[in-house]
């Protein structure tokens, strides 16, 4: 079990976020860095560039998760900024990194 985070990126007062960090706080898991995706806004670029020390990534939707393993699979930067971004056109929050996984979206099981 994971009891520390190396990067939240997280939007107060937005749903899924409080979920994700009601969750962390049941299971006591601190984070070493939190943004405030309300103050730091990231783009398409900055948003790829979290995968190049990546080797899973789950994208959450809804109850749908999708998985990568990056170290097999090479998607296109097109490809990460549709899975990565939302409607805005900035990181979709909540963004878990932990060790060489990268969460995006909550999703319990995948959060498990």
């Amino acid at each position: 079990m994971v009891n520390k985070l190396d990067w939240v990126y997280h939007r107060p007062g937005w749903t899924s976020c409080k979920k994700a960090q009601e969750f962390l706080d049941r299971k006591n898991i601190l984070t070493t860095e939190t943004v405030n995706a309300k103050k730091e806004r990231l783009g398409a670029k900055d948003a790829v560039d979290l995968t190049s020390s990546i080797e899973d990534l789950y994208i959450s939707k809804g109850k749908k998760v999708v998985h990568l393993d990056l170290s097999k699979e090479k998607p296109t930067d097109e490809e990460l900024t549709k899975l990565l971004l939302g409607p805005t056109g900035n990181l979709r929050a909540p963004t878990i990194k932990v060790g060489k996984i990268l969460l995006v979206g909550f999703n319990v099981e995948a959060y498990e």
